[in-house]
């Protein structure tokens, strides 16, 4: 791809005096896969990134069938029907429509093509996260057992699904923390674990008795080794996704009618230990969160829970 500097203007005309068709100036796949590589060089989680790459792929295809796309003008133009095609024929969310709009805007910014300046980003709806509630939490870890009579390879993935919501819930890690997550950063003695978070920032989390027990009989039983706590049957870390489909299974067999996430388990962690008088900055330090508001929306908790610490912090 010849690099086109910002300067350059459009529209761009070809040796027989056409208007060439952005698609036709900018090799997108080639962009597109630079802006990937960048992404995981600065440490963006495999999910993230593969997001970003749906996102971007799924834009440029709808540029590709645009007829009219010169100039910035009309490049501008093509983008607003889009965000309008997400809107009314997709009917996708609010905050999906912030979030393609953020992508589209920084991958451009990334390679000095500043033909999205003049958009303006949308708002994001604050709709609050949800949450279970104890016995929830309970019946969900519940949900995943088995014999000692079953085969080893069947009782070496319950027991890591186990682990896997047991460790979500217990230590409020998002998903992407516990499917990277290596055992030498696991302190047995302390019952602690250095996770490595959003922008690179290190903390340090706890994990109950029951998750010890648990963590290691499963290092015990499981028949791969590998630095990595989590792994499938072959030895390789887990995908986000699979992890994802396996809570919503779990869900289901719990009986749990609410949606069941591994962001529900983190949030659920959060208000459990607010509901019980854990102080808020105790809370944020343990989630990873730079900004106390954060945490502050992750641990809204319902009135009469609110009320309850009010009225004892009063005695």
């Amino acid at each position: 791809m010849d690099n086109l500097e910002n300067s350059k203007k459009f529209p761009i005309i070809d040796k027989e005096g056409n208007k060439l068709h952005f698609c036709k100036i900018f090799n997108f796949d080639e962009m597109i896969e630079d802006y990937l590589i960048e992404l995981e060089i600065r440490n963006y989680s495999q999910n993230t990134i593969k997001t970003y790459s749906s996102i971007l792929t799924i834009f440029i295809e709808y540029l590709e069938k645009q007829e009219d796309i010169y100039d910035e003008k009309h490049f501008q133009r093509s983008f607003r029907r889009y965000i309008q095609f997400l809107k009314r024929d997709k009917e996708v969310s609010q905050n999906y429509i912030y979030l393609v709009t953020i992508v589209i805007k920084k991958f451009f910014e990334f390679n000095d093509l500043n033909l999205l300046e003049n958009i303006g980003t949308p708002k994001r709806t604050k709709s609050l996260p949800k949450s279970l509630n104890e016995k929830e939490v309970e019946n969900l870890i519940n949900a995943v057992s088995w014999r000692e009579t079953d085969h080893p390879k069947h009782i070496e993935t319950k027991m890591r699904d186990k682990l896997i919501l047991t460790l979500l819930y217990s230590s409020g890690l998002r998903v992407s923390e516990l499917i990277n997550l290596t055992i030498r950063n696991i302190d047995f003695d302390e019952r602690t674990m250095r996770i490595r978070g959003k922008g690179d920032k290190d903390r340090i989390v706890l994990f109950d008795t029951e998750a010890k027990k648990l963590i290691l009989k499963y290092l015990d039983t499981r028949t791969k080794d590998s630095d990595y706590l989590i792994i499938s049957q072959r030895g390789k870390p887990l995908s986000s996704r699979y992890i994802q489909q396996m809570i919503k299974k779990y869900g289901d067999k719990a009986g749990i009618e609410k949606k069941v996430t591994p962001h529900v388990l983190r949030h659920s962690f959060a208000t459990h230990l607010l509901k019980n008088g854990v102080d808020i900055r105790v809370i944020q330090q343990l989630l990873g969160h730079s900004s106390l508001a954060t945490t502050q929306i992750y641990t809204s908790v319902d009135m009469e829970t609110i009320k309850s610490l009010y009225d004892k912090a009063k005695k």
